[in-house]
């Protein structure tokens, strides 16, 4: 696939470890790993990986993937001592599976050149669920070269790859992807609690979407399965997590000198629905900071 190359994988949270276990059995390569969770490591370790215990121990690696839940723990990471772009070497590249802000992606991109190594930002789509079946959609910010030295790996995967021009054009398409993804979960949110207010209920409402213009993969999928369903389990993409893209969304637009108001509106009920305590619950739960307004 790529030679004798060896991988890094740093990262094996709910997302970064079904990646990592993927790329460990179908690359059949050397993968390199390194998380602060033992348990994700062991899992790993007896799939095939190598436990290296540090991040000086994982730059060794030629094609090094990056999992992490924000743009600070990911500019940590780099930018601290003895952090991957301290120990970056000319030939290196570094692939950001990550959401992270535009900006800190096109300011790694460029600390990483000057030290000879290639960036590229690759945000992950879809859910955990397909993280774990390998059909993820991924968005790629790179030059063509890397692209091309990068997609066979993110193929282990990822069933969609998308090449969406130079670096941080991926976190572009990603974040404005999450951004349409809540303003449409919003609207069903709203629709379930007028519907159920006038007498119908959310499955009758949702079973009627599906069949007409209303259909989306956000019914399909954050509708039926969490809304509908009333379920917003933890350790799925929460509520901070989401509201952490929006906000990357919304600096975006404010940058653009653009009034985002659909995206501002998904952002207050997010952050609502943290403060109500549902911080780390599946975020569609903001489905019940929408009832109780109306109470």
């Amino acid at each position: 696939m790529t030679g004798t190359s060896t991988f890094g994988f740093i990262g094996l949270g709910v997302m970064g470890e079904p990646m990592c276990r993927h790329l460990v059995q179908k690359t059949k390569q050397t993968v390199l790993i390194h998380d602060i969770n033992p348990e994700p490591v062991a899992r790993l370790v007896q799939a095939g990986a190598v436990d290296v215990g540090s991040i000086a121990g994982l730059a060794k690696a030629d094609i090094i993937f990056i999992s992490m839940p924000s743009g600070e723990h990911l500019k940590k990471i780099c930018g601290m001592p003895g952090g991957l772009l301290e120990l970056a070497h000319a030939g290196q590249t570094i692939v950001d599976l990550s959401t992270s802000p535009l900006k800190l992606t096109r300011e790694l991109a460029g600390a990483f050149a000057a030290k000879g190594a290639d960036y590229a930002d690759a945000p992950v789509a879809r859910t955990r669920a397909a993280a774990e079946a390998g059909t993820l959609a991924i968005s790629v910010g790179a030059t063509a070269g890397v692209f091309a030295r990068i997609e066979p790996l993110l193929r282990c995967f990822a069933s969609e790859v998308t090449h969406c021009g130079d670096v941080g054009s991926g976190q572009v398409v990603k974040i404005l992807n999450n951004m349409v993804v809540v303003g449409t979960v919003t609207a069903l949110c709203e629709a379930a609690a007028i519907a159920n207010a006038a007498g119908v209920s959310t499955e009758t409402l949702f079973d009627a979407f599906s069949k007409g213009s209303a259909d989306s993969f956000a019914l399909r999928n954050h509708g039926y399965k969490a809304v509908a369903a009333r379920e917003f389990p933890e350790r799925v993409f929460s509520t901070d997590y989401m509201h952490k893209d929006v906000s990357y969304a919304l600096d975006m637009a404010k940058d653009a000198g653009i009034e985002a108001r659909e995206a501002a509106l998904g952002a207050s009920l997010l952050t609502e629905a943290s403060r109500a305590g549902f911080g780390a619950n599946y975020w569609p739960v903001i489905v019940k900071i929408i009832e109780r307004s109306s109470k």
